[in-house]
């Protein structure tokens, strides 16, 4: 009604202004019978109202529609009222939503085919790396170990940007199951073994065999192996650990990743878990991505679990993961 009001309002005014002056105009011709021209005045007013009043019952749906915010695309529909202004509205909103739904299929199917295309050239590049590590270790010459280091910053960069691609369609590529914590944690753990030698960092498990997390294998285990990278990468001194440190809480399963390294600064603590964030760590080692905790944070989130992160500067980070 509001809408209706604010938009009749100059009208109203010009109606007004104009009867003023046919008032005027018989006035200076010497027409002085005044209580004629008033009840003249009084009938068109009253014409006038009516006229408002059939004009907005006509046009109810669309001035509702105009006041009332837009919750879903459903509500894009307009009460069916046979006036020219609402079903013209209707009208243009249905082509204009068909419009954007072939324009978003459009750009569906292309994002498909790209990811598509990703997943393929990731899997092309593993091959050859694998072949260049066979062939280092039956070398065994000075620098393999250097070139088995760079081999493995590869073979995670082409990891995260195989699952980052994956996460969009994350609902067709999981399997929820009964998982050993213990068990994912140590086959992490083996996995990432050059990385902790090289670093002459340990990892320590204190974690109960019997405790069973519900999650996916796959998707879990690279989320472990982002935080594992990270707490070896951000501990600079020899001889530190990784703690992985496992409990149940009632009807919760708490993991924590818990490193000994520099820390992170309490001001880029609420933003590292935003994609690309990088903070003052991230001037200091160059590899940074600011990839890495937003995807296990994107992950864990699709999952269903929860993560918390606490740190401190020069004594360490701790990684909550909650089942």
């Amino acid at each position: 009604m509001k809408l209706f009001v604010r938009d009749h309002l100059s009208l109203t005014f010009v109606y007004f202004i104009q009867l003023l002056v046919v008032a005027l105009l018989f006035w200076l011709d010497g027409y002085e019978n005044l209580t004629v021209m008033l009840y003249a005045c009084f009938l068109s007013t009253c014409f006038y109202i009516g006229y408002l009043c059939y004009r907005y019952v006509t046009n109810r749906s669309f001035y509702r529609r105009l006041a009332k915010p837009l919750l879903s695309l459903d509500d894009l529909e307009i009460e069916h009222q046979s006036a020219p202004l609402p079903e013209s509205l209707d009208r243009l909103q249905k082509q204009q939503f068909q419009f954007y739904q072939q324009e978003i299929y459009n750009y569906k199917h292309k994002l498909d085919h790209h990811i598509q295309f990703i997943n393929q050239w990731v899997h092309q590049m593993k091959t050859p790396l694998s072949v260049i590590h066979l062939i280092i270790k039956e070398l065994g010459d000075s620098h393999s170990d250097s070139i088995d280091e760079e081999l493995d910053r590869l073979k995670k960069g082409l990891e995260m940007i195989l699952y980052s691609s994956r996460l969009e369609t994350f609902e067709r590529d999981f399997h929820v199951e009964s998982l050993s914590l213990e068990t994912i944690i140590r086959t992490v753990t083996s996995a990432q073994k050059r990385l902790f030698i090289r670093n002459r960092v340990y990892p320590e498990l204190v974690i109960d065999p019997s405790i069973k997390v519900t999650s996916d294998e796959k998707w879990l285990s690279f989320v472990l192996s982002q935080l594992v990278t990270n707490a070896v990468k951000y501990t600079t001194e020899k001889g530190k650990k990784v703690i992985f440190q496992g409990m149940q809480m009632g009807n919760r399963t708490i993991l924590e990743v818990i490193d000994e390294g520099v820390g992170i600064p309490k001001s880029d603590v609420p933003r590292v878990f935003d994609p690309y964030f990088t903070g003052e760590n991230g001037r200091e080692f160059q590899e940074s991505t600011g990839m890495g905790l937003y995807l296990v944070k994107e992950i864990c989130d699709k999952l269903g679990h929860e993560v918390e992160i606490e740190s401190e500067v020069a004594i360490g980070t701790t990684v909550r993961i909650i089942f």
